[in-house]
């Protein structure tokens, strides 16, 4: 057991006496027989049973500044007071009080004293500690650091006495992570406010050199804080540039989306390079959509410059079914907070959705420019709840089931605008929906969530392409983890959750098919 450990919290009433090998509690001076006593059973010990409490009495008489007499003084003191001479008077020992008094350091610098063998202790077996499981730094690849790399031991204990206090988090234990350090304890007051003073703490001991994290520990469900050094959070290099690779996928999906709007071209894809010309047909199909697309994203932009995220180019993913499923945008830095990341995360979709919405009524309130429209049976509406009760509103009695419509194409090419929306809403992974759910309920509620999904979609693509092709893509590219925040503890503003909750029932409400009939006439009949 740690000698200095177990007097933790009691260095009050520890105190020192001439001999820096003697350690008693300072009420038992007051009886000088019972300080001779416990003198003899120090003297009397075994010290080849107890080697580390040697260790640890060498230790104290290191770092104690307190002059000390030979063995010998100790040896004459005996002899006298076996002699029958009287012992030290009340008045000696009260002097000798004072003195400790005077010099509260001595104490202090035992405990540093302790905490630096400790730390030297956890430095040397620090290979043989293996990282505990659930880390709270998803995303971040452990990597093989050099001893460059890793935070020293002086800067560790800065850190533990200097920089977390009482008045932010009390830290009770350590462990060595991913070249940083892993500090337990107790978080006092708001956890924003903590770290924003932890922060600055921080910086101002040393500079922009490390990077805090305030997290939830997976293993238990309490605040941890993480402290890694900056040079291990630098962002992955790819081969191609960035910008080349969203190009490249960028035209595909243009001609994903030209084809998707000529359906004659549809039935044979391979007919599609002999009837090019044919193409320009679905420009205005194409264009709708990926306006609905631009503004979702233009979303994403315009509310991460507001909060400081970095975001990369956006990769847009084709597919020959709708066209496009939108695109998969990077955060590029490390996100504040859970708000910030749900503000950035819900704008994309909200935007979309508004949009889309409103060019779906106007689909259905302006006649087709050349009169027909595009002719389409009414089951076909049953596949979206939001896409078939907007129908049945606006349509009334003409919508009966079996029964072909003319509507204006508007409706069909808005329509693949709020299902694209819908798609990067459900809450999975790193998609939009993902990341809200993470940032409303947190991290794990948010993995049970991307399990759902990934579930109840795997079922859907044994009846529906397009949950089969979705699927694929959620499980190899998003399903995440999403990378740590700042600060993942404090909860978003209700009015944000609000908006999040509404973008995933938006999505909801898209996907899911409308079961109740459009008349009822049809079912009176079948009876």
């Amino acid at each position: 057991m740690n000698l200095a450990a177990s007097f933790r919290g009691n260095f009050g009433v520890l105190s020192q006496c001439s001999s820096c090998c003697d350690l008693r509690f300072q009420p038992l001076l007051s009886s000088s027989s019972f300080a001779k006593s416990q003198r003899c059973r120090v003297r009397n010990l075994k010290f080849s049973r107890v080697p580390r409490f040697c260790r640890k009495r060498e230790m104290f008489c290191r770092v104690t500044e307190t002059e000390t007499g030979p063995d010998s003084n100790n040896d004459e003191e005996e002899d006298k007071h076996e002699s029958g001479e009287k012992p030290a008077t009340t008045d000696s020992v009260e002097e000798k009080d004072s003195q400790i008094d005077l010099q509260p350091i001595n104490v202090q610098q035992i405990n540093n004293n302790d905490a630096e063998t400790t730390a030297q202790g956890a430095v040397q077996e620090d290979d043989a500690i293996e990282v505990t499981s659930g880390s709270p730094l998803p995303g971040v690849k452990p990597q093989q650091l050099d001893e460059s790399m890793r935070i020293p031991k002086e800067t560790i204990d800065i850190l533990k006495d200097q920089v977390f206090a009482f008045d932010t988090f009390f830290v009770t234990s350590q462990e060595p992570y991913e070249g940083g350090v892993l500090f337990k304890g107790n978080l006092r007051g708001q956890a924003a406010r903590s770290y924003e003073k932890i922060s600055t703490r921080m910086e101002n001991k040393f500079g922009d050199e490390y990077k805090l994290f305030l997290l939830i520990n997976p293993e238990d469900d309490k605040p941890v804080a993480v402290v890694v050094p900056k040079t291990t959070l630098q962002p992955e290099t790819t081969a191609v540039p960035e910008w080349l690779a969203a190009g490249a996928f960028g035209l595909v999906t243009v001609f994903t989306l030209l084809l998707r709007n000529v359906p004659a071209l549809q039935s044979n894809l391979l007919s599609t390079f002999d009837n090019l010309n044919l193409l320009s047909n679905g420009l205005p199909g194409a264009f709708v959509t990926a306006l609905l697309l631009g503004v979702h994203e233009l979303g994403h932009i315009l509310v991460a410059k507001s909060t400081g995220v970095k975001l990369g180019v956006p990769f847009f993913v084709p597919s020959w079914q709708i066209g496009s499923f939108g695109a998969i945008t990077r955060i590029k830095n490390i996100v504040p907070n859970r708000e910030d990341l749900l503000k950035v995360a819900a704008a994309g979709p909200l935007a979309g959705f508004s949009l889309g919405f409103v060019l779906f009524l106007l689909g259905f309130i302006l006649p087709p420019s050349d009169g027909i429209g595009v002719v389409v049976d009414a089951s076909v509406f049953h596949e979206s709840f939001l896409a078939g009760g907007v129908a049945k509103l606006l349509l009334g009695d003409v919508l009966k089931e079996g029964t072909p419509i003319s509507v204006n194409p508007l409706v069909i090419w808005a329509w693949a605008g709020l299902l694209i929306n819908a798609i990067n809403s459900i809450p999975a992974g790193e998609l939009d929906g993902g990341r809200i759910s993470f940032a409303i309920w947190g991290r794990k509620a948010s993995a049970r969530f991307t399990s759902l999904s990934i579930g109840l979609l795997g079922l859907s693509s044994l009846f529906n392409d397009v949950a089969f092709y979705w699927v694929v893509l959620i499980f190899i590219l998003q399903r995440g983890p999403i990378a740590p925040l700042s600060e993942e503890i404090t909860d978003p503003d209700n009015k944000y959750v609000a908006l999040g909750v509404l973008v995933l029932i938006l999505g909801l409400l898209v996907c899911l098919p409308y079961p109740f009939p459009f008349n009822y006439d049809s079912i009176n009949t079948d009876f």
